[in-house]
């Protein structure tokens, strides 16, 4: 048993699939996406067959040293959904 899940875990890697997991942007409307991070205050988002991004409801979500920058997504019904912001650091903001 081990030596088949370790296979197919070893195969998902190959393609790419484990990259692929999870919720997708796309896939909903700006409602339903904009939804999670608010109930969940902080959610890993696919907004692509290869990007991701970590949203958050507020600053309270970011460690101290970071800040909140507003974020838009796609989804699909809005090409520029206000999902909630991101967490940045404050030193990289400054420059």
């Amino acid at each position: 048993m081990k030596a088949l899940l370790m296979s197919v875990a070893i195969a998902g890697f190959a393609t790419g699939s484990l990259a692929q997991s999870g919720p997708t942007t796309l896939a909903m409307t700006c409602a339903q996406a904009a939804g999670i991070v608010a109930s969940q205050g902080a959610a890993v988002l696919r907004t692509g067959s290869t990007t991701y991004d970590r949203y958050v409801r507020d600053g309270s979500f970011c460690a101290p040293q970071e800040t909140t920058s507003p974020a838009w997504v796609k989804t699909a019904d809005v090409a520029q959904c206000p999902i909630g912001g991101v967490c940045r650091s404050v030193d990289r903001d400054n420059r």
